[in-house]
């Protein structure tokens, strides 16, 4: 392993990597007005508080988001934005799915054990052996793998985060496949 890869030049490189696969259009806006649909085996409503506990087989849909996964908890703060954190289960992982504005079939499909959306600012965290994906026409446009992805969609940002306990000979703790973006436009 070459001494000058350090953890800290990872992490740059993938932020990088990041920048390069991002593309122009953002979530769908339409997905602020729609309700929100919760299922699950259970579920438990603290209205006053604007606090929602899931637990088993939990399915939250808002417009085109789709979240999966074993037990979620979503808060509301007062402007009407959405928190929610869902976990999964070694044998099936939560999950994120949301429609991009503009094209009609551009989707964000992510995955890992742990799915966190934050509403207001369009942050979508993957953690626990996480995935990410860019979808058009149901065709992978880009990819990226690692411990832990951040998505910012209001800046167009991604970050792979390798664990905290990550050690040199681990590596590679991520890895990016990405679309010409010439390609993946004309495509469009």
């Amino acid at each position: 392993m070459n001494p000058l890869l350090t953890r800290t030049t990872l992490q740059g490189l993938f932020v990088i990597l990041g920048l390069l696969f991002a593309n122009y259009s953002f979530a769908e806006k339409a997905d602020q007005d729609k309700p929100v649909i919760l299922e699950a085996e259970k579920v438990s409503v603290n209205d006053v508080k604007q606090v929602y506990d899931l637990n088993g087989q939990v399915l939250l849909i808002k417009g085109s988001i789709v979240v999966t996964g074993e037990d979620g908890h979503i808060t509301v703060d007062p402007q009407g934005y959405e928190f929610v954190d869902v976990v999964g289960t070694p044998e099936a992982v939560a999950s994120f799915r949301q429609r991009r504005e503009g094209l009609a079939d551009e989707f964000m499909q992510g995955r890992g054990a742990q799915v966190t959306y934050d509403a207001k600012s369009e942050f979508l965290t993957l953690t626990g052996d996480a995935s990410l994906k860019r979808l058009l026409n149901m065709q992978m446009i880009d990819q990226l793998k690692g411990w832990q992805i951040e998505y910012d969609d209001v800046k167009q940002y991604y970050r792979v985060v390798p664990p905290k306990d990550a050690k040199p000979e681990d590596l590679p703790l991520a890895r990016a496949i990405l679309s010409p973006r010439r390609k993946a436009t004309l495509e469009k």
